[in-house]
């Protein structure tokens, strides 16, 4: 399986269009979808499985699945973050 290449960015901005549309977003998605059903089974399933769940459970197992993704997201994007410096010199050469 080859993952997609992750590009560099400089300014939040460009983190930001990546982690919702690049390849960010579809290497951490899977990630997240397992990690936090994980997490919600072991921490929700016996609520969930006795009726008992509410808007406070659902809450808790978006947290499972949004906290992973946001964690793996982060550590994706700042292993490819640009230094400003090059970025600079960059911007001068262009």
């Amino acid at each position: 399986m080859t993952l997609p290449r992750l590009q560099s960015w400089v300014t939040p901005r460009e983190a930001v269009r990546q982690l919702l549309h690049g390849a960010t977003l579809r290497i951490c998605t899977p990630v997240a979808l397992v990690v936090g059903t994980l997490l919600s089974v072991v921490n929700q399933a016996d609520v969930v499985l006795s009726g008992s769940a509410d808007g406070r459970v659902t809450a808790k197992i978006a947290a499972n699945l949004l906290i992973p993704f946001l964690t793996s997201s982060t550590g994706a994007l700042l292993a490819v973050r640009a230094p400003r410096q090059a970025a600079a010199v960059k911007k001068r050469s262009s």
